[in-house]
């Protein structure tokens, strides 16, 4: 039996969508577990009209204890931890299930978005939708992170890594990716994907990319590197650059015109640091949505610099903020609020 965990805050808009598609899976037998997280919207009521199991904490919590609530009520073999905005594709439990029976070194077998949003709603939605799922399909085979909107886990190896760490925000994930793949593999695929909701204003998306880096910072030290994915060294390099290349920007008005390619040299190295991703979307969407792309990524790319760079000045300065993540018996526990 595959058990199905969506944790779920306020997304009555799209669950009707998830569970619609939960029951197209080729794959059979599926208990489907909603761990709602107190919604104050119709969510409840939605997952008890598709026939959901429905768990609640006591108060909102957050998507780590909701999915450790969800597996604590789970009766399968496998863990299926799916968010609320993600329409699986009909063989995605299927083949993950295969993944998983084939090579029992794979303890967690992670999928990933389709190359369109399950709801358009704008042009940066189509954005952050091609640039996701570009950096899933790279990534595939194995990896040391985890996708938790897209992830089944064997319920053995869950009880053995243990739960979710409640007091992480934001990089629960990287957190449990780091502690199953020092005891199994992790395998992403393509083979298991969905269409997934993507945050669609650039506000919700800068705040998102800036928090999740400058909370991982205390996190990648620890573990000496970057998870890999979206998270990969020639990526953090690119997004350092492009904030250089903006800081650069000063650099002529003070010391003269001949400084004037510096920011350009230093935009072009940090646009080369992931060409790759830029040629894709120019064969996909062609030149005028590829420049609106490359514009809307530089944005992002500060963001994601700047986080950096608040994190580690964090880290440096305050004892509170570098022992953020200590581990204790196998997980890792955070004895104050990283702010």
């Amino acid at each position: 039996m595959v058990s199905v965990i969506i944790p779920n805050y306020n997304y009555a808009r799209t669950l009707p969508l998830c569970l619609e598609h939960l029951a197209k899976q080729t794959y059979t037998p599926i208990e489907v577990i909603v761990a709602d997280d107190c919604s104050t919207d119709d969510s409840v009521r939605i997952a008890r009209a598709y026939g959901a199991r429905v768990v609640q904490p006591e108060r909102n919590s957050g998507q780590a204890v909701a999915r450790n609530l969800g597996a604590a009520a789970a009766r399968g073999d496998i863990l299926f931890f799916l968010d609320s905005d993600v329409a699986l594709r009909p063989d995605a439990v299927a083949n993950a299930v295969a993944v998983l029976r084939d090579d029992p070194a794979i303890g967690a077998v992670c999928g990933c978005y389709t190359d369109r949003p399950l709801l358009r709603d704008s042009r940066i939605e189509e954005y952050r939708c091609l640039h996701q799922h570009f950096w899933f399909v790279e990534s595939e085979g194995p990896i040391a992170a985890l996708n938790t909107a897209i992830c089944a886990i064997r319920a053995d190896v869950f009880a053995e890594v243990g739960p979710f760490n409640p007091r992480l925000r934001d990089i629960e994930d990287h957190d449990y990716g780091l502690r199953i793949s020092r005891r199994y593999r992790v395998w992403s695929t393509a083979a298991v994907s969905g269409d997934h909701d993507h945050d669609d204003t650039l506000r919700v998306i800068l705040r998102k990319v800036f928090h999740r880096t400058r909370r991982g910072v205390p996190l990648f030290i620890r573990r000496r590197g970057l998870p890999g994915g979206f998270a990969t060294g020639p990526r953090a390099v690119g997004s350092l650059l492009t904030l250089a290349a903006v800081l650069a920007l000063g650099v002529p008005p003070v010391a003269g015109p001949a400084w004037l390619p510096l920011p350009v040299a230093l935009l072009a190295a940090g646009y080369a640091c992931d060409w790759r991703l830029y040629r894709w979307v120019l064969d996909r969407r062609g030149a005028a949505f590829a420049a609106y792309f490359a514009g809307v990524h530089l944005v992002v790319n500060l963001a994601v610099a700047t986080g950096a760079l608040v994190g580690l000045g964090q880290w440096l300065l305050s004892r509170r903020f570098r022992q953020a993540y200590v581990e204790v018996g196998g997980t890792v526990s955070s004895p104050a609020s990283t702010g």
